[in-house]
């Protein structure tokens, strides 16, 4: 599931070439995605974290609650150190970036239709050392929000107001100004306003050719 066509082609012309591995369907939004998988019941989805209206974030959720034995992988632009955790809890079997090569995506296919994790070496790396409780100096900081609050930091840095977060999201603006304070409070962020330069800031260094 991809918004961009010349993206899914990208992604599609390796699979195909594979003589086990074909693909069954394409969708351009989270509804689309919905659908597909439900008429099309396919072993593996690819799922983008960035799609119009719902995040791929909460796409995983929504297919893990009603296809719990289907396997999803990640397949983003997105800096991993900042978006796979996410994705891995929401239910995903792994991440790629779309950086890597089209033999790095097929094996990153097999792993995951294997039944196993697939991320990559330097981000196993760190999820190695939380599991023994080494220091991580380097672990970014939003890795301490919920998957809600990361996606409501990540409107923000869009140039979202409260309001417009709560209409994209079907959440309350109460709600969303709960997030909002607990993403301060994690954040050490002592003012809306600072956060909103936060999530700016970041959004402009995990995204800079939009820059």
């Amino acid at each position: 599931m991809d918004d961009h066509p010349l993206t899914r082609l990208g992604l599609r012309t390796p699979i195909n070439r594979e003589p086990d591995m074909m693909v069954c369907g394409e969708a351009e939004d989270a509804q689309q995605a919905m659908t597909a998988v439900e008429k099309l019941k396919p072993d593996l989805a690819l799922v983008d974290f960035t799609l119009p209206g719902k995040s791929g974030l909460e796409l995983v959720k929504d297919l893990k609650a009603l296809h719990p034995d289907l396997t999803i992988l990640a397949v983003s632009m997105h800096n991993e150190a900042l978006y796979a955790e996410h994705m891995l809890r929401a239910g995903t079997n792994g991440y790629i970036t779309k950086q890597q090569g089209p033999a790095e995506l097929i094996k990153a296919i097999r792993q995951v239709l294997d039944k196993r994790v697939y991320v990559s070496q330097e981000l196993s790396e760190v999820l190695l050392r939380r599991f023994v409780a080494q220091p991580q100096p380097s672990l970014p900081a939003t890795s301490l929000l919920t998957d809600r609050e990361f996606e409501i930091m990540q409107l923000f840095g869009e140039g979202k107001t409260p309001k417009e977060i709560a209409g994209q999201l079907c959440l309350s603006v109460k709600t969303v100004a709960v997030h909002a304070s607990n993403i301060r409070r994690k954040l050490n962020l002592k003012t809306t306003a600072r956060l909103v330069r936060f999530a700016v800031q970041w959004e402009a260094l995990r995204n800079p050719a939009q820059v």
